[in-house]
């Protein structure tokens, strides 16, 4: 995985991260954690600029979390409750979670959205309950734009401090990003399997 990253940051520069942090948006096993300190690594080598890659990152990961939202804005709490119903085993929710969460969000709003940018997993996901609590869109992009430059500048950062370190570290964590990945499914696919409504 970490090679396809390279290539993809290497090749495209700033529009290969944005394309990436779309993709990790939407697709959650693509970790943030190896696409931004690989692509500070990039801009450390002078392969693309440092401000190009926190541009394209933050770019990237707000159209993602954006897809998430007009998606949930679509089916809206009533069509999750209902998907819940239905696919609950296949999207490992029940309709109780769907309530909880809404509850949850609805005390923490903002702040949620702000903070939950930041958090791995819940970044991807903090999207669905602001559309459902019916946050407005200003609000929300607001939110999202500050917690995903955040997030970006610090791993980006982190990156490109380590330079020619992150080589040496790339090499091990290469292996532990397949396995992170394959956990995943594991965990998704034991919930699936041991899943009650």
């Amino acid at each position: 995985m970490t090679a396809f990253i390279r290539h993809v940051v290497e090749e495209w520069g700033a529009a290969g991260v944005a394309f990436l942090m779309l993709l990790e948006n939407v697709f959650p096993p693509l970790p943030s954690e190896l696409i931004l300190p690989l692509a500070g690594y990039a801009a450390s080598r002078g392969d693309v600029a440092l401000p190009t890659v926190l541009a394209g990152s933050i770019v990237g990961s707000v159209a993602g979390a954006t897809v998430w939202f007009v998606l949930a804005a679509q089916v809206g709490k009533a069509g999750l409750l209902r998907l819940a119903r239905t696919n609950g085993r296949w999207l490992s929710l029940t309709p109780g979670d769907v309530e909880a969460v809404d509850n949850w969000f609805d005390r923490h709003g903002g702040k949620a959205v702000l903070l939950g940018r930041m958090v791995p997993t819940v970044r991807t996901l903090i999207s669905v309950p602001a559309a459902l609590a019916g946050m407005g869109w200003r609000r929300f992009l607001l939110f999202t734009t500050i917690g995903s430059a955040a997030w970006s500048l610090l791993l980006v950062v982190a990156g490109y401090w380590l330079g020619s370190a992150y080589a040496e570290i790339g090499t091990v964590l290469s292996p532990i990003s397949t396995v992170i990945v394959a956990g995943l499914i594991l965990v998704y696919l034991y919930r699936v399997a041991t899943f009650k409504p």
